[in-house]
């Protein structure tokens, strides 16, 4: 019951904000909360636009000719130099309350297990930092066709680790993204991305999915990120939140 009250309240908020926010864009939020110094992760061809006293280093899992190589893709595009190589679900490298701010747009959904990265995201960051996130809307994106992510799965994934579900997700990718039918053709597929370890969108969510798993993770993993904003565009959740003191 106190879920479902503090869902719709969130999502009446969200209204609110999306009314006051929706003629700017995701840079144009950022420029209300993006202060100091801090990381983004994954930019590729993309990174966030922050405002000109910003300082950000960029964080991956690959230097730019690795990352170029394992997305053929992106050729044609300039990819964002690697300051950091490091996993961004885990953020090995990075020390504890170090960070002003963490951006991590269309990352989220590349992750196995979404709730052990937003833990790294919130180690790294200090008392009061942000996190800046965007995550794909399932209805307006190549996900389409793909079954929302249940938020018990997500918690399944941290508490006993992501090897359980991985074949299904990649395999769910193939069919439904690839538009791969036959069995043996979607089996030899699959088999393939994860010999490449390409990275999928392994979870898929919309709006409330997306409020669900911040609102039940404050239980279940000790998630101390409070909501500062949405901005719901076509196409993404930019939501942006703040680490308050343990």
């Amino acid at each position: 019951m106190e879920l479902r009250r503090s869902l719709k309240t969130v999502l009446l908020d969200a209204r609110k904000m999306f009314r006051m926010f929706k003629s700017l864009d995701r840079e144009a939020v950022a420029a209300h909360f993006i202060k100091g110094s801090g990381i983004e992760v994954g930019g590729l061809h993309n990174p966030l636009r922050v405002p000109s006293g910003a300082r950000v280093r960029y964080v991956d899992r690959m230097p730019v000719d690795e990352l170029r190589a394992q997305y053929p893709e992106l050729a044609k595009r300039t990819l964002t130099p690697v300051d950091i190589v490091d996993d961004g679900e885990i953020l090995s490298t990075i020390p504890d309350a170090s960070q002003d701010f963490v951006i991590a747009n269309h990352f989220l959904e590349h992750c196995e297990n979404p709730l052990g990265a937003l833990l790294a995201h919130q180690r790294v960051l200090k008392h009061g930092g942000i996190l800046f996130l965007c995550v794909p809307d399932k209805r307006f994106t190549f996900d389409i066709r793909r079954r929302i992510t249940p938020y018990e799965h997500i918690l399944r994934d941290y508490r006993e680790g992501p090897v359980w579900s991985r074949r299904g997700h990649v395999l769910d990718w193939v069919e439904h993204v690839e538009d791969i039918r036959d069995p043996e053709t979607r089996e030899r597929r699959a088999d393939q991305l994860q010999a490449e370890m390409y990275s999928i969108h392994y979870h898929v969510w919309t709006f409330e999915g997306v409020v669900e798993m911040f609102l039940r993770a404050r239980t279940d993993v000790d998630l101390i990120l409070d909501f500062e904003t949405f901005l719901l565009s076509e196409g993404e959740i930019v939501t942006v939140l703040r680490r308050r003191s343990a």
